[in-house]
């Protein structure tokens, strides 16, 4: 190869990446599919590398500054608003569905009619959230099996949390949108909107008023994220403009979403429901040190997932976008080559969390009970991470294509009739504690990817009607 040839390479290369970044409307179902890949995961992986960054941010100053009882509520608070998540997680899933099937047909009227309809439903779902969230903020924690310090402690960031489930469905599910749309650009710009103001915001308020600020300046980072989100579907950035004639509710359209976020957002709430469970054996079996231990682990270990998922998220909206175009060797090509790319990325983060994990956890943490069984976790756990890129793409697969219902059933397997004894009775049937509960975890999802393949490679989520 000449040195003209490899300069050339590495400008197109150099061109590709930067055309990533942009909010330049491409056609994927026409592209080459490794460029397609390119294009749609940078933006993907760096959009959701900075929604773990909020919990990070968060659980490093308060390691730091309030100590082991706060971090723990926190943690558990994150635990249980993983619901939240998991419910604008499947209302994403199915708006992503129906607007990149909506392209790939070239339907751009019923891209944007989904658009809307999935916004109203978030909202409405949202609300009550909200309302139930603040007023028994104090009941979770101690549902968490958090102790009376830490309820005292943490009611005020529970609350304050729990009432923004508003703008974190928001956030998630239109950017889901425009994943969907094929412009995963805006997506990525609105969480580094996001969060920039809350690393600025986060030592302030903390400063000035304790756990309270965390949440406060988590808030209002999020909420900058979704007027920025607003302001492009206002604008119409791309293919997606939202108008006022699209503010009714359409049932048909909204059936149709329902059908497909009901059981993915199910599938979310059985995975999200079954670390709720996990997180209470851990404090129990191991009371506040081993629990921040954990919180803080399995925040780190979110940190490096959701690249992944990120990446698992190109081939969903690719896979969508293709079966739209009546393409479905492509949609199963692009599935092949994401799969490839998820497990060198997962091999490499095992590699550094096995040699590194206590010099990893020091960084936020100086406990060194909390250190012992954070590294413990982190090495433990990352032992399944190539299977975790596995499954995380071949589930991404059957949810872009509107099946949603597949992987709910196999978590509902994995998580519950699994995962959630088997740690419980390594826990406490054989007393290894908390330790038996990180075991449990990479078995537990090494299953769920090996049942996800098994059903990816029988082909029937190519005939999925949405």
């Amino acid at each position: 190869m000449t040195f003209n040839s490899i300069r050339k390479q590495m400008r197109s290369v150099y061109q590709t990446i930067k055309l990533s970044f942009s909010d330049t409307q491409h056609d994927f179902t026409t592209m080459d599919i490794r460029k397609a890949i390119v294009l749609l995961a940078i933006p993907m992986v760096l959009e959701l590398s900075m929604e773990s960054v909020f919990a990070l941010v968060d659980i490093f100053f308060v390691n730091r500054w309030l100590g082991n009882h706060a971090v723990t509520a926190v943690g558990l608070t994150e635990s249980v608003i993983t619901i939240v998540y998991s419910l604008a997680i499947g209302i994403s899933m199915a708006a992503t569905a129906m607007v990149a099937r909506r392209v790939g047909e070239k339907n751009i009227s019923g891209a944007r009619e989904a658009a809307m309809q999935s916004i109203l439903l978030a909202l409405a779902i949202a609300l009550v959230l909200s309302i139930a969230g603040t007023w028994y903020a104090p009941d979770i924690l101690r549902l968490m099996a958090a102790d009376e310090t830490t309820i005292n402690i943490g009611t005020g960031y529970t609350r304050i949390m729990m009432g923004s489930s508003g703008v974190i469905m928001l956030l998630f599910l239109i950017n889901g949108i425009f994943r969907g749309a094929g412009n995963a650009a805006i997506a990525m710009k609105s969480l580094w909107i996001a969060n920039l103001a809350n690393i600025i915001l986060d030592p302030l308020f903390i400063r000035w008023l304790g756990l309270d600020g965390a949440a406060i300046a988590t808030c209002i980072g999020r909420a900058l994220g979704v007027a920025y989100q607003l302001y492009h579907l206002q604008k119409g950035t791309g293919q997606i403009k939202l108008v006022m004639s699209h503010i009714t509710w359409n049932v048909p359209v909204m059936k149709t979403l329902a059908g497909i976020a009901a059981p993915g957002t199910l599938q979310f709430i059985i995975a999200s429901g079954s670390w709720i469970v996990l997180a209470r054996l851990v404090a129990e079996t191991g009371q506040a040190d081993a629990s921040a231990g954990y919180q803080t682990a399995i925040r780190v270990l979110i940190f490096f997932i959701l690249p992944a998922w990120g990446l698992s998220n190109a081939a969903a909206t690719l896979v969508g976008q293709h079966l739209g175009a009546q393409q479905p060797q492509l949609a199963e090509k692009a599935v092949q080559i994401t799969t490839r790319y998820n497990i060198w990325f997962m091999a490499f983060v095992t590699a550094i969390f096995v040699s590194g994990a206590p010099w990893i956890i020091r960084f936020f943490t100086q406990n060194s009970a909390a250190i012992h069984h954070a590294t413990t976790a982190l090495r433990i756990i990352s032992l399944g991470y190539i299977f975790y890129g596995i499954g995380m793409v071949m589930t991404n697969t059957l949810n872009g294509a509107g099946d949603t219902r597949t992987p709910t059933i196999i978590n509902f397997f994995g998580f519950w009739l699994f995962q959630v004894p088997f740690a419980w009775w390594l826990a406490k049937g054989i007393a290894l504690g908390p330790t038996g509960v990180f075991i449990a975890i990479p078995i537990a999802e090494t299953l769920i990817a090996l049942a996800a393949w098994m059903v990816f490679r029988r082909g029937k989520w190519k005939l999925v009607k949405v």
